[in-house]
């Protein structure tokens, strides 16, 4: 079993700052290390990966379109994934979601590879 939990999500204008949190409940992984990742979709996009964490450690993965601007963390203590962004900008505009599996590290940020996902929460960056 598997839940995970979005929070952070509202409107902001370019150049500000969002942090959105994962609640990331992994019983059914609750003795194995997997990939948490996160993902959005704009209206009439596809969905694709932003960021994504092992977390069992080691360097976390970025779409090149949020790199330097977006930085991925988890607090394992609190069992949740963090994704912090900054300089927002309105083509970040979307619904973001979590999603968590085990997988392998070329797949982090495909979300064809990821079983589990939130409920998703939206974020909207106003020019």
């Amino acid at each position: 079993q598997v839940q995970l939990v979005e929070s952070g999500g509202g409107s902001v204008q370019a150049g500000g700052s969002l942090r959105l949190s994962c609640a990331a409940f992994l019983y059914t992984y609750r003795n194995n290390y997997v990939y948490v990742g996160w993902f959005r979709q704009a209206p009439g996009k596809e969905r694709e990966g932003v960021a994504a964490i092992y977390t069992g450690g080691g360097s976390p993965f970025y779409a090149d379109s949020v790199k330097g601007r977006f930085t991925i963390s988890q607090d394992s203590a609190k069992n949740t994934v963090y994704l912090q962004m900054n300089s927002l900008k309105p083509e970040d505009t979307a619904m973001y979601y979590c999603a968590a599996d085990l997988l392998r590290s070329r797949d982090a940020l495909s979300h064809t590879k990821y079983n589990y996902w939130g409920q998703g929460t939206q974020v909207t960056v106003s020019s």
